[in-house]
């Protein structure tokens, strides 16, 4: 039952949020802080969720494949690479990583 409590109280949240938004007046978010903010929040968003899912095993910093795959990501993307070779960088360095060290 709990689970069933927890759906249906992040669907409230998310509602509830949806419609702040839309009552949010429009000269507010034509402010230029709140622009910066709205660029800026993904991206850094992004990263943490990078970070989190490539270190992180529970409650455990690791240091594995993972991380050399994201280094691997992080130099082609330095050498301008084009997406789809940055993540079939990643994807090969991480592969041959975990089967070199089982």
């Amino acid at each position: 039952m709990n689970i069933w409590i927890a759906i249906g109280a992040t669907a409230v949240g998310c509602y509830a949020l949806k419609l702040i938004g839309l009552l949010v007046p429009a000269g507010m978010l034509e402010r230029p802080l709140v622009q910066r903010l709205a660029a800026l929040l993904p991206v850094a968003l992004l990263a943490a969720l990078t970070a989190q899912q490539t270190f992180a095993d529970g409650r455990v910093l690791v240091v594995d494949a993972k991380a050399a795959g994201l280094a691997a990501a992080a130099v082609a993307l330095l050498l301008r690479a084009p997406f789809l070779l940055v993540v079939a960088a990643a994807v090969g360095v991480t592969a041959g990583v975990r089967a070199m060290t089982g």
